[in-house]
């Protein structure tokens, strides 16, 4: 038994999945696809560039998903990997969608358009460069809320990912605030190249234009239990999860909290499916005994099958 899990936001690169799209004539009909029911040549930014046009979140919500879509398919049809024995999936943020959408609970139509008006909800929800966010590394969640909370700082916690990484959102000027709280701590943190503070409340704006449009999806019943990030537990159920997709727009990610449930359940073994190696980085710190695979390469997916 394993988990398969999606990256979020972060992980994508100029180039990713290049080598399976020039390869699998499967993997360019998708990438057509894309092109077509978004209006957009996101196959162009994603292989092209410019870096700033693919890091714009209402592109690079989409094209992270496309990725992971393709080498999905590419394990499952080209190369037989049976996907049978996954006990769980999850994914980081918008990598919740790709997970339902590779085990069938969402339309690939469907998926790539609402994460094309879940990066605009969420990118517009604060005026540009009036929100960021920061990355906490080497400290944990406690002691972070403390700090947030003696110095009277509003910045939330968006992510718990693992014992020693922790990132908040807030508006920019209460970020810097924040950040030089830590650093007179020797505490070491990094601001993140984002277009907005996501996972908070200063998200309200994206959920509210996203409430509807979640609720009106199409959910097929889903064949594996999703670990949902605002709760670290599974659901089964079509309106649960639709209510937890809306409720994860400004809540807090709970990376740590979900892997640890897997664990607990009986999970040993993970396996990423998208670009980069983040989850699987975040794995090795939560639990030294977990085994992992990232999954974004043909010889990646050929080590998977052999």
């Amino acid at each position: 038994m394993f988990s398969v899990i999606f990256p979020g936001q972060g992980s994508q690169k100029i180039g990713m999945a290049k080598e399976l799209f020039d390869k699998f004539e499967i993997v360019k009909k998708i990438y057509k696809e894309a092109d077509d029911l978004l209006e957009l040549p996101i196959s162009k930014i994603i292989f092209e560039g410019p870096e700033d046009k693919l890091n714009l979140t209402e592109n690079t919500q989409p094209a992270i998903f496309l990725t992971s879509y393709a080498i999905f398919t590419v394990a499952k049809k080209e190369f037989g990997f049976n996907f049978d024995k996954t006990k769980f999936i999850a994914g980081h943020s918008l990598g919740e969608y790709s997970a339902l959408c590779c085990f069938g609970a969402l339309s690939f139509e469907d998926t790539i358009k609402i994460l094309k008006l879940r990066g605009k909800s969420m990118q517009n929800a604060v005026s540009i460069n009036e929100g960021n966010m920061l990355a906490v590394l080497g400290s944990n969640l406690k002691l972070i809320e403390d700090i947030i909370k003696k110095n009277n700082r509003e910045c939330y916690i968006a992510n718990d990912n693992s014992p020693h990484q922790v990132v908040v959102s807030g508006l920019k000027k209460n970020i810097d605030l924040f950040s030089e709280d830590l650093n007179k701590l020797n505490i070491k943190n990094l601001k993140l190249n984002v277009s907005a503070p996501f996972h908070c409340k200063l998200m309200k704006k994206a959920t509210e234009n996203m409430r509807e449009k979640i609720l009106n999806l199409n959910l097929n019943k889903i064949k594996v239990p999703i670990v949902s990030n605002f709760t670290a537990k599974s659901a089964v159920s079509e309106s649960e999860i639709k209510n937890l997709l809306i409720s994860q727009i400004e809540g807090k990610v709970r990376w740590l909290e979900s892997v640890e449930f897997m664990i607990n359940e009986g999970v040993k073994n993970f396996i990423e499916i998208g670009p980069g190696k983040v989850l699987c980085g975040l794995i090795r710190r939560i639990n030294k005994n977990a085994n992992f695979k990232s999954i974004n390469s043909e010889d990646d997916i050929k080590g998977l099958v052999s």
